[in-house]
């Protein structure tokens, strides 16, 4: 049994942990790669977020943050965090989306917007300001950002003399594709 060759490549440790390499590609033993999965991975920015934001680093936490990050829908309901999860196959339930939403946005790291029609949506909060235009018929979230109309909301508040603070403003219409399809009814 000593001279058996190894089932994989011997690399140096530094080459597995090198941020690029595909250890599978690598042709690495199926319990190395479970082992590497399991390790710490320290160029993950959701810890740094997490850590920044007073949170503690948990499994749920990092899963919904990642997917708020890489979602390509910027304003996402707990139901649909929730549903990337099952598609993922995660196992966090419902309740823990919303209590991990709810830590979000009590530690400053999403918005949470009451859009009309009582649906909460959050989007992860950037820090920069801007403005939403939303669909009554298909709940389609734009983002707009105007120089005029913030002048013009200061000029309002000053003139009634308020110190403003901060401000959302929401339109709400109809967007071009489902004006489309109402008239192809």
């Amino acid at each position: 049994k000593k001279n058996q060759p190894l089932l994989w490549p011997s690399i140096k440790p530094s080459e597995a942990f090198c941020p690029g390499i595909n250890v599978r590609q690598m042709g690495l033993h199926p319990w190395f790669i479970i082992f590497l999965e399991f390790l710490p991975d320290h160029n993950m920015p959701e810890t740094e977020n997490l850590k920044r934001a007073g949170l503690k680093t948990t499994q749920p936490r990092l899963k919904i943050l990642a997917i708020l990050e890489n979602s390509a829908v910027r304003h996402v309901s707990a139901e649909d965090v929730y549903k990337l999860l099952l598609e993922q196959n995660e196992e966090i339930g419902l309740a823990t989306v919303y209590r991990v939403l709810t830590q979000f946005e009590t530690s400053g790291l999403v918005i949470r917007h009451n859009f009309e029609g009582g649906r909460s949506v959050f989007e992860l909060n950037d820090a920069d300001h801007h403005d939403h235009i939303v669909c009554v018929k298909c709940g389609k979230v734009v983002e707009f950002s105007d120089p005029n109309i913030e002048k013009r909301q200061q000029k309002a508040a000053e003139s009634a003399g308020f110190i403003l603070q901060d401000h959302a403003l929401y339109l709400y219409g109809v967007c071009k594709k489902c004006v489309k399809q109402k008239s192809n009814s």
